[in-house]
């Protein structure tokens, strides 16, 4: 047996019943993806969840930090902690505008749209170690049916899945 997650030898298990599950399959990708991320990145300093955040900003100017997180589904406690260590980093500029004292716009800063370019330059190659065992076709209909799954197909401009 090598490794922490490794099966003793010898030891033979069925996992027929795990391959009729949806959620247990996207929990695989979702954690192949990652690996992939992980390894692409390396050095980059910054996580999925973060780089999500931050493409998110580059992409609205000025997004409020509420529909962030809506949006992304973080809980608003998290996404505070979040922002506030991309704030402290030098990547995100908060600022409460005033005709709404309550919520906050969010910005990238010249070192966040940076380093924001070129961690997303670096999402063909994820993409493509994460869907090495699909043709091209079938990576276009997986795409398909997951903005169909998590309704982004119903999503238009500013609205929300």
């Amino acid at each position: 047996m090598t490794g922490p997650d490794a099966i003793p030898d010898g030891e033979q298990i069925t996992k027929e019943s795990l391959k009729g599950s949806i959620g247990f399959l996207l929990r695989l990708a979702q954690i192949g993806a990652f690996a992939h991320f992980f390894t692409v990145t390396a050095g980059e300093n910054v996580r999925p969840g973060e780089m999500t955040v931050l493409d998110l900003i580059r992409e609205n100017p000025g997004i409020r930090q509420g529909v962030v997180s809506k949006t992304l589904k973080i809980k608003r406690a998290q996404m505070s902690k979040m922002i506030a260590r991309m704030e402290a980093d030098g990547l995100v500029e908060r600022r409460v505008p005033e005709e709404d004292r309550r919520s906050v716009e969010l910005r990238l800063t010249p070192a966040g749209k940076e380093k924001t370019t070129r961690v997303t330059a670096l999402f063909p190659e994820i993409d493509r170690r994460s869907v090495k065992h699909l043709t091209a076709a079938e990576v276009t209909e997986l795409r398909r049916l997951l903005i169909k799954m998590t309704g982004l197909d119903k999503t238009k401009g500013g609205g929300n899945p």
